[in-house]
């Protein structure tokens, strides 16, 4: 597929900016597990908050989850602090935290994998986000290059004709990359492992872009 494409005219030469983009099922769920635990002290909030994550981590496992696709991300530790009528801010314990990182291969198994993680931990877990993503878009990504030349090449044509011209040997070429585009679905708080928590995979674009520069033939 393509979109509107841009061209310059110098003499004896067209450049024309085509652009295009193709579509593929993701393969790949990557989701963010997070864990929070209080306790009054910093000693017991982090233990707790090591405890859930194991607790998250082995769940997974037995999800089949290899542990190479398991990567702790953040570990916190701070004050739990509270205001009350007529009182100064109080120190009532500590808060303990971390998070995990996980990539389930398996599309089809991702909501039970999700819900055993969610469950495994109490009200202490949260699905804090979760991104569907191409493992491998180098294919997809042939495709939206090559809509893109062809987005460039009709224009061109269409450029050279209207100055009475036939387009010559291509001068330059530049890959215009686009940015990537995997849109995380964040915020999603803690799921019932009863329900579970339906995964829709979609289709994820990969878009290209291409500046072409032809010679003009009289």
């Amino acid at each position: 597929m393509n979109a509107p494409e841009r061209a310059l005219m110098d003499a004896g030469t067209v450049t024309v900016t085509g652009s295009g983009w193709a579509e593929a099922v993701p393969d790949l769920v990557k989701v963010s597990v997070a864990v929070e635990c209080r306790a009054p002290s910093v000693a017991d909030a982090y233990a707790a908050a090591g405890q859930g994550l194991a607790a998250v981590a082995a769940a997974l496992r037995r999800q089949g989850v290899a542990p190479a696709d398991l990567r702790t991300g953040s570990l916190s530790v701070r004050a739990d602090l509270a205001w009350r009528d007529g009182e100064r801010q109080k120190l009532v314990g500590y808060v303990a935290g971390g998070t995990l990182a996980v990539r389930l291969r398996d599309a089809d198994n991702a909501p039970a994998a999700i819900s055993a993680a969610v469950a495994s931990g109490g009200d202490d877990v949260r699905l804090e986000s979760l991104q569907l993503v191409l493992s491998d878009d180098s294919a997809v990504r042939a495709q939206a290059r090559e809509a893109a030349w062809q987005d460039a090449l009709r224009a061109a044509a269409q450029f050279a004709s209207l100055a009475s011209a036939t387009l010559g040997r291509v001068l330059s070429v530049t890959d215009l990359r686009a940015a990537p585009g995997p849109v995380p679905v964040a915020g999603l708080q803690r799921a019932s492992a009863v329900e579970g928590l339906p995964v829709e995979a979609g289709r994820n674009r990969v878009e290209a872009g291409v500046t072409v520069t032809w010679e003009l033939l009289h």
